[in-house]
């Protein structure tokens, strides 16, 4: 990210201020109106045979052709640039979640704003941060998980490796979307103190990175619309956190007046529905202050104006968009993603020892990329896991393939093979961006009947279909290994002891295939973790409701809540297997400066390199108010050799200790003993607690 990107949101510039100051002067009202709405959008969508969403880049606000002002162009994420032209297709967030990589991140953002710069697109969409608080949310693969600090920094780095390329980066949906079905009217009632400590911290640190842009969540929170909020966007993200960007509604039912003008909402997308001649009105009758549609207008050509100008680190052309380098990430970002729950000596398969492998179920062929919502890109290629093994193994190894639902000829099948390998899950059918059948766009003029699609999980449970193939195979052959195709959690408490093998390979992206094959004969060790913990029970979750019209959201989540109602989970936040092993040893507090950080040595003991996750969380369980046990607060992804050895050091600060206090109004920081603990999940680093106060670490 260059320097003037990074100091976006911290500075301005009081030459570039006084230029748009004198364009404010020279614009009618009804061009700052103008400038306040996409364009063409609806126009160009009925035009369209197909009638989807993202065939194009749209304009998205500002425009002046008077003054020689372009409008801005968008295209949607987060998988990859949405284009009707092929474009390169990564594995879903909730996969790059699982990397707990922003080094990573960092480099799929660079392929997004190159690629978009290459369509002509100058606003990306593709920071997608909402906090995962219930695994049945449908767009669950959207986002990185459900802890706020991971969630932070990969939304951070995705967003700096954007803008590197002079595309602006919108950080969505702003704020508290958690539920898909009810999600244009569901009334998300939350204090103060959850929404800053919980639903807030990861949007606060993409706009410090330098973010340039925000486009609010459809829902309600505390009885008023994202759009409308002048709590969120004026007070909180413009006011208090310096936000110098602009303000942009979600599609279509982002607003529902010009008052929103008012709140803090900058540009109504994808067209004039509320704005346009209803704001120019509300203006000539002082409903909505000038003042408020010239801070709109100063936003957005402050955006506009910093990134058009600055210099570009390279050339781009279409030749850019899934070229060789591109799709090559893709498939190590798949490999890097994939999660290893359980291993009882099956992998990696060896294909001098394993001659017949039995492959079952239909996601085996079929190109699951994720859901067909605004997040659906289009790849020039997909490759699925059956094409991935056939590829990889040649005519070294025999491979036989049933996607049928005859369970006596699986059984037959299984038997006659040395290993098996299933692939379960969903697809954009099961969860993802809900599509309200003729509601949707899609079929407004639609004369046929169309079924809705996505939205929320009703059950958090394989499908029975997959849970009755899995306990037909296993039953014949344990040497089983089960393959998850899913945006989040998967009770799996009713089959996970018969297979010697579980691995969430998600959404994996054009390249997933490959990927898979890879990881299965063990050229790729699987190292990623969980994003989220995967319960027993789904008693164990909190209240969940799809079509909700009111909810209450509090502290805990995931993790926390797990903790706090004593609930073991069937897998750990932060955990993952490996076809090595890692130990940790001589956790210590290190002196220096007069202020403390926190060594652990990892040390890989197995025969192969492999990559380890390296997790610190503070714990309060000293604390005298009403606060999770424990929450994440570093990580850092590493490499080792056999018998290589690394250091990893942790240093805190005084924000990583603070809660929001309601009644002072403010952050503070309560007077007792800490401890950081240090291991390879939530659970696990209980084993290393290192005891600390305030004073240690400073400020």
């Amino acid at each position: 990210m260059s320097d003037t990107h990074a100091a976006f949101n911290d500075t301005t510039n009081p030459e570039l201020e006084a230029e748009i100051n004198a364009i404010i002067e020279e614009l009618s009202l009804e061009e700052k109106v103008w400038m306040m709405n996409g364009h063409g959008f609806f126009e160009v969508f009925f035009g369209e045979d197909q009638k989807q969403f993202g065939r194009r880049a749209y304009e998205a606000g500002s425009g002046c052709e008077r003054l020689g002002i372009p409008p801005l162009y968008f295209t949607d994420g987060p998988r990859g640039v949405r284009h009707s032209e092929a474009a390169t297709s990564f594995p879903v967030s909730m996969a790059r979640g699982a990397t707990w990589d922003p080094d990573l991140e960092r480099r799929i953002g660079e392929v997004i704003g190159t690629e978009a710069r290459a369509i002509g697109a100058t606003l990306s969409g593709a920071v997608c941060v909402n906090l995962l608080r219930h695994p049945a949310w449908g767009r669950a693969q959207e986002t990185y998980g459900e802890d706020p600090y991971l969630l932070g920094e990969l939304g951070a780095a995705l967003s700096e490796g954007i803008q590197r390329h002079n595309v602006i980066a919108t950080v969505k949906h702003f704020a508290l979307n958690s539920v898909e079905n009810s999600r244009f009217e569901v009334n998300v009632r939350v204090s103060e103190r959850a929404m800053r400590e919980v639903y807030l911290p990861h949007f606060k640190r993409i706009i410090e990175s330098g973010c340039a842009s925000v486009m609010s969540a459809y829902n309600k929170v505390n009885g008023d619309y994202c759009g409308h909020n002048t709590h969120l966007l004026r007070e909180i993200l413009k006011d208090e956190w310096g936000f110098n960007g602009f303000v942009h509604s979600d599609w279509v039912k982002g607003a529902y007046g010009p008052d929103a003008a008012q709140a803090g909402l900058d540009i109504e997308n994808p067209d004039v529905i509320f704005f346009g001649d209803h704001l120019i009105k509300a203006v000539e009758k002082g409903e909505v202050t000038q003042e408020a549609v010239d801070d709109a207008i100063r936003r957005i050509l402050r955006t506009q104006f910093t990134f058009a100008r600055a210099s570009d680190p390279r050339d781009y052309a279409k030749a850019d968009v899934a070229c060789t380098a591109h799709t090559d990430l893709a498939r190590e970002v798949a490999e890097k993603s994939f999660v290893l729950l359980k291993n009882d000596g099956l992998l990696p398969l060896n294909k001098s020892e394993v001659k017949t492998i039995a492959c079952f179920g239909k996601l085996m062929d079929l190109q699951n990329l994720g859901d067909r919502g605004s997040s659906c890109n289009t790849p020039p290629y997909a490759v699925t896991l059956k094409q991935g093994l056939e590829a990889y193994v040649g005519t070294d190894v025999k491979l036989e393939f049933f996607d049928g639902d005859d369970l006596e000829a699986a059984r037959k099948l299984a038997a006659s093979a040395d290993a098996c390998l299933i692939a379960a899950g969903y697809t954009w059918e099961n969860e993802g961006e809900y599509i309200p059948g003729n509601e949707a766009m899609e079929g407004l003029d639609s004369k046929e009947k169309m079924e809705s699609r996505g939205g929320d999980r009703a059950d958090l449970r394989l499908l029975p279909s997959d849970e009755a193939l899995i306990s037909a195979v296993c039953e014949e052959n344990s040497k089983t290994l089960v393959s998850i195709m899913a945006g989040s959690a998967v009770i799996m408490e009713d089959w996970k002891a018969k297979p010697e093998a579980i691995m969430m390979i998600w959404y994996p992206g054009m390249e997933g295939g490959h990927a898979f094959a890879r990881a299965v004969f063990g050229d790729v060790n699987p190292g990623g973790k969980l994003p989220f913990g995967i319960p027993k029970r789904a008693e164990d979750l909190p209240f969940f409701d799809a079509f909700a019209l009111e909810i209450d959201y509090d502290l805990y989540h995931g993790y926390s809540h797990l903790a706090k109602v004593n609930a073991e989970p069937a897998f750990p936040f932060g955990f993952g297997l490996s076809y090595t092993r890692f130990s940790y040893a001589n956790a210590r507090k290190v002196t220096s400066d007069e202020q403390i950080a926190f060594e652990i040595d990892v040390t890989n003991i197995g025969d192969r390199t492999g990559d380890e996750i390296v997790q610190g969380y503070v714990g309060f369980e000293n604390t005298q108010i009403d606060r999770p046990a424990f929450l994440l607060k570093r990580f850092e992804r590493v490499t080792l050799a056999p018998g290589e050895t690394a250091t990893i050091r942790f240093e805190l600060t005084a924000n990583d200790l603070a809660y929001y206090d309601e009644t002072a109004g403010r952050w503070a920081v309560e007077d007792i003993e800490y401890s950081m603990r240090i291991g390879s999940d939530s659970v696990t680093a209980q084993d290393h607690i290192l005891p600390f106060r305030l004073e240690e670490i400073g400020n």
